[in-house]
């Protein structure tokens, strides 16, 4: 994912279109000099909807557009004839996209599927027309509804990236590696800090030709919760993944207290998080030897660990066993 190309949030005015008025009208015709009302209904206003786009992985196109107007609905005419229905505004988003009121905050949506689509913001329902409201002491009313407004309300699209692991370090950690040597992803590796701007999304081959889909999010910093750092721009994404996969580097002054701490900065920003599966691997484990690997297990947290290295490859297959067990538990008997 190009980093000028992947935006995760925008905000937009979403405006439906007004419904069409009912229509005043009375028979007429060559042989009918004082018909009864046969006034049609107006149309309804155009919706704003939201549809699924598994094509689409970032809200790029919706970046710059603004303002998002439907049609009006069209007016009621004679002979009981319905206005046209105003032209629904539908916007494609990629799947994992919420939708928020912007003045509340408020959860409307979440879109999760290819082609699902929900209805954002409603048009206005059409007025209708003067047959309606004919009855044995009213003949000829005189009057029609006016189409309903449509609505007009600011909307916040965030993007939460849907994969089945989620690669949750600080930064340096070394998720990025991992992500590479695991699959066919090419993010941007280098040695300081929040080399990762973006979420990166890997596809890992598995055994029997299957895979399984890993996130590489942007590196935590102890704060996250509270905005520092990358922060709350992209602890959402974790709470799409399936699975979480902490990565502390061998090299760390207290894997444990890291781990804890990472841990603390999920709890904080939403403690659901802390009922998804975990697993811990220790990152570049080729900078140990087996008795200071064994001094450190007796501290480890009590979760599936293991020690790998992207650099030599140790304990990468066994990973993957891992994570497939964990993404896939088989039921007790």
């Amino acid at each position: 994912m190009a980093e000028t190309n992947f935006v995760d949030y925008v905000k937009i005015c979403c405006r439906s279109g007004k419904g069409g008025a009912g229509s005043v009208h009375f028979h007429r015709d060559r042989t009918t000099a004082k018909g009864g009302p046969d006034g049609g209904d107006g149309g309804r206003g155009g919706h704003v909807v939201l549809r699924g786009n598994a094509q689409l992985w970032t809200l790029l196109h919706l970046k710059y557009r603004k303002h998002v107007i439907a049609e009006p609905g069209g007016n009621g005419t004679s002979a009981l004839k319905h206005g046209k229905n105003g032209k629904d505004e539908i916007l494609d988003v990629p799947l994992g996209t919420v939708a928020r009121d912007a003045e509340t905050g408020e959860i409307l949506m979440e879109i999760t599927e290819d082609g699902e689509e929900r209805v954002l913001v409603k048009g206005g329902r059409g007025g209708m027309g003067n047959a309606h409201f004919k009855s044995a002491t009213l003949q000829t009313p005189r009057f029609a509804q006016p189409g309903e407004p449509g609505e007009d309300n600011w909307m916040i699209l965030e993007l939460k990236i849907l994969a089945d692991v989620g690669l949750v370090g600080f930064p340096n950690a070394g998720k990025s590696t991992l992500l590479s040597k695991l699959s066919a992803a090419k993010p941007e590796i280098a040695d300081y800090p929040f080399t990762t701007l973006v979420p990166q999304l890997g596809i890992v081959p598995y055994r029997d030709f299957r895979s399984f889909i890993m996130a590489d999010i942007p590196g935590i910093i102890e704060g996250a919760h509270e905005g520092r750092g990358l922060g709350l721009r992209f602890l959402r994404h974790i709470e799409r993944n399936s699975l979480l996969l902490f990565l502390v580097p061998a090299d760390a002054d207290d894997i444990h207290k890291e781990y804890q701490i990472l841990l603390n900065e999920l709890r904080q920003y939403n403690p659901e998080l802390l009922d998804k599966r975990r697993v811990l691997a220790i990152s570049k484990a080729d900078l140990l030897d087996e008795e200071l690997e064994l001094e450190l297990q007796k501290d480890l947290p009590n979760i599936p660990h293991l020690f790998v290295s992207s650099h030599t490859g140790k304990g990468l297959v066994q990973l993957k066993d891992l994570l497939w067990r964990e993404l896939n538990p088989q039921p007790e008997l």
